[in-house]
């Protein structure tokens, strides 16, 4: 199996042989579609340390703003989430569109991102965890990276198997990370964060302290929420895995998280992001849920760019992630084409089996 960082270096060469070849110009017509949501999670001006798997959740400003100059010049119109059914269903309308959605309720969104977003007057679109807005919850994700960076030695008890894995050097704790991540991901997400937990306490440090330093607080959303170019989504209450779960305990997930942002910010929340949102995380179950319970859209992390068929498919649209790991005007080139989805959406360009 591929490492990240290889995986990486393949996608940065697939980027740069795409804008080489001019294919993100001519073959744009037929892979682009009628529009595309992008998702972003951290925006900050802070550089990346030698160890930092989680790298590809976070971009900078000037990436951002990037972003945001390629989409004018590409002919999009930057739109929010709630025009979204009626573009779909208007296939004819004129240019493509583009929809900014940030997932999880970063404090650095409003710190670094917001001021970019407002001065190209663009809408955009934050999908807010419950418990992280409460300042508790689990970023067992972070929590991972920052015991890894920590320990010397990674040693994990997964099933009746266990890793014993060195990380003294960046390239030992890439590769514990790796190591641990997809193990942890096959089973329950119960087990995945006793795991981590262990691991943190093991680091010095106790898990379930990470929101309260990087996600913005019910008092600091309240703010954000009187700006009309925000529209707050409901993202669960604790981001699990949700297919991972019964059924009780995912319509519970949803509708409290949805719930408790309507009554803390006392405004409807019309669209739902599923956490990680990839099709081990939400499916066919999860996307009848969100459509049972009324929300106008729901999206996942399943690549791809929309087209008119999913105006029927309201609550299981693709997105693009704008990585961290390929802040190039190359990649933009490419996710804004469309080519890079090309082979993977011939004959099944809605992605929501």
């Amino acid at each position: 199996m591929l490492s990240s960082r290889t995986k990486h270096r393949v996608f940065a060469t697939g980027f740069r042989t795409i804008q080489a070849l001019g294919a993100d110009r001519w073959l744009s017509p037929a892979a682009r579609g009628l529009g595309v949501i992008l998702t972003f999670h951290h925006v900050s001006p802070n550089p990346a340390p030698a160890f930092a798997p989680n790298r590809l959740l976070g971009i900078t400003p000037d990436f951002l703003d990037l972003t945001l100059r390629e989409l004018d010049a590409r002919g999009f119109d930057v739109i929010g989430l709630d025009a979204v059914p009626e573009r779909l269903a208007e296939p004819d309308y004129g240019p493509p569109f583009a929809v900014l959605t940030f997932d999880d309720g970063y404090r650095d969104n409003v710190v670094h991102a917001r001021p970019v977003l407002a001065r190209h007057g663009a809408p955009w679109t934050l999908f807010v965890t419950s418990a992280f807005a409460d300042q508790s919850g689990r970023l067992w994700w972070v929590e991972l990276e920052r015991a890894i960076a920590r320990l010397d030695h990674v040693r994990v008890g997964i099933g009746s198997r266990a890793l014993d894995l060195p990380a003294r050097s960046p390239e030992e704790k890439a590769l514990a990370f790796d190591a641990v991540y997809r193990d942890l991901r096959r089973g329950s997400e119960a087990d995945l964060l006793d795991r981590i937990a262990d691991l943190c306490s093991r680091a010095g440090f106790q898990a379930g302290g990470v929101a309260s330093e990087l996600c913005l607080s019910w008092a600091e959303l309240r703010d954000l929420a009187q700006d009309p170019a925000v529209t707050i989504g409901a993202h669960t209450v604790s981001h699990p895995m949700l297919a991972k779960h019964g059924a009780d305990t995912a319509v519970r997930e949803i509708a409290d998280g949805r719930a408790r942002i309507e009554m803390e910010l006392g405004r409807s929340v019309r669209h739902l992001s599923f956490p990680v949102g990839d099709p081990g995380s939400a499916g066919p179950r999860e996307f009848a849920l969100a459509r049972d319970m009324g929300f106008a859209t729901a999206v996942t992390t399943r690549p791809g760019h929309l087209f008119a068929a999913h105006a029927d498919h309201l609550h299981a649209l693709p997105r693009v992630s704008v990585n961290g790991c390929h802040q190039t005007r190359a990649a933009l080139a490419g996710l804004l084409s469309g080519v890079p989805f090309l082979a993977w959406n011939r004959g099944r360009r809605l992605n929501v089996a």
